[in-house]
């Protein structure tokens, strides 16, 4: 599933792609999309990109010149389980592109392309972030986690919402209800920790060896009491900082690793090739050795050693074994979902649209848990089925002899 990196590789891949391209026409929607019709038209326009967190900004502006007048229009993205772009001959457009940019004659008849074969995706027009998110563990470090100053004082952040972000942000509020899950799951709260997915958490508590089902709060607490030493220099502090990344710190570091790898579908090589370098990366999601469990909303966690008091009652934790050994099905396990993984899904995906109980959560709920993952099934009762009427002669049969034992025992 698109992540923080993801989002912010797509923003890149839009940039480069549409650089010398100037697009026209109206913008077109698949018969079988989700989202919201563009209300967008201009003979010449331009196309940029940007991301934030899990979110993407598609700018739409018009050339000078260009008919019809108007003023430029800007959409927002959230790229569920499988979306991305993609730059493709008009003639030739990939499978589930739900929304089309085409480019404008005498140029290269190209379409840039959301595509997305499970259409969990979403777009919304105008140019505002989801609000209740909070600043991106990329992009907005700075408010994220506050370097110390020249004078080697911890900046003052004040309680109002422009300052009190990022890591003041948490450590600020660790009071709240969010911090009483385990902390896998406090991860994924994007008000707090916004680009933050399934993956990343994985690697994220690996690195420093916390078990994924330990109270959030206890994790946290303990990074209030690391301040700086006053006698040490900036320099020193910076240093310190590099060589032994707190959990918040690695937030940061870790997703802008998979930003320099590149790739993820963006890169110039095809098909799981430019996966290669992400794979080699991963060093406990999906990596044999390495066990699982699942959180309360049903995604599997990844991790190695205990998994900490707050683990589900009841969980078997799974571990995954090498390619070479053979599994049975108690042995199956989640694991990353590579592009030919994807392409399986999506041939799923044209049988028809999924069940209404898997759709994405409604605009306007909480961000309390990761907002593009479609909920768990919740496991309810069975209805009993009416038994056929082949079932019923047993049943009959059985009790007529049970009443000739009864007769002959009687006699």
């Amino acid at each position: 599933m698109p992540e923080g990196p993801e989002l912010h590789l797509a923003s890149r891949f839009v940039n480069a792609a549409c650089a010398g391209l100037v697009f026209g026409g109206a913008v077109e929607t698949s018969r079988c999309s989700r989202g919201p019709a563009v209300p967008f038209e201009s003979s010449a326009y331009r196309i940029s990109a940007s991301a934030r967190g899990k979110e993407l900004r598609l700018a739409l502006r018009p050339l000078p010149g260009a008919l019809p007048a108007r003023e430029p229009l800007a959409l927002v993205f959230r790229f569920g389980m499988t979306g991305s772009f993609r730059l493709a001959p008009r003639d030739a457009l990939p499978a589930h592109a739900h929304l089309r940019f085409y480019t404008a004659p005498p140029g290269p008849r190209l379409a840039l392309c959301f595509v997305d074969a499970r259409r969990f995706g979403r777009w919304h027009l105008g140019g505002d972030w989801q609000p209740g998110r909070g600043p991106c563990v990329l992009l907005e470090y700075e408010r994220f986690s506050p370097l110390v100053s020249a004078e080697g004082k911890q900046p003052h952040l004040g309680h109002d919402a422009a300052t009190e972000e990022g890591r003041e942000n948490v450590l600020r509020n660790l009071a709240h209800k969010a911090f009483e899950q385990p902390i896998c799951e406090a991860l994924l709260d994007q008000r707090f920790l916004n680009g933050i997915g399934n993956y990343l958490r994985a690697e994220i508590l690996h690195r420093l060896g916390i078990p994924p089902f330990e109270k959030a709060r206890t994790v946290l607490e303990a990074l209030q009491q690391r301040r700086p030493s006053p006698e040490q220099t900036l320099s020193q502090k910076i240093r310190a900082k590099l060589q032994s990344p707190d959990l918040l710190e690695l937030c940061h570091s870790v997703p802008k690793e998979v930003v320099q790898l590149g790739g993820k579908g963006y890169g110039p090589e095809s098909g799981e090739e430019d996966f290669a370098a992400f794979r080699a990366w991963l060093r406990c999601y999906g990596v044999p050795g390495m066990s699982s469990l699942r959180d309360r909303r049903g995604r599997t966690i990844w991790f190695q050693g205990d998994p900490g008091p707050l683990a589900p009652k009841g969980g078997k934790s799974r571990k995954k074994k090498p390619k070479g050994a053979q599994q049975g099905p108690e042995h199956r396990t989640e694991g990353p979902l590579l592009p030919s993984a994807a392409r399986s899904r999506s041939r799923g995906a044209r049988r028809g649209p999924p069940e209404q109980g898997t759709a994405q959560q409604p605009e306007g709920t909480s961000l309390q848990q990761d907002p593009e993952v479609p909920p768990a099934p919740v496991k309810g009762r069975r209805r009993r089925q009416p038994a056929a009427s082949g079932h019923r002669r047993p049943q009959r049969i059985k009790a007529n002899t049970r009443s000739l034992e009864e007769g002959m025992s009687a006699s």
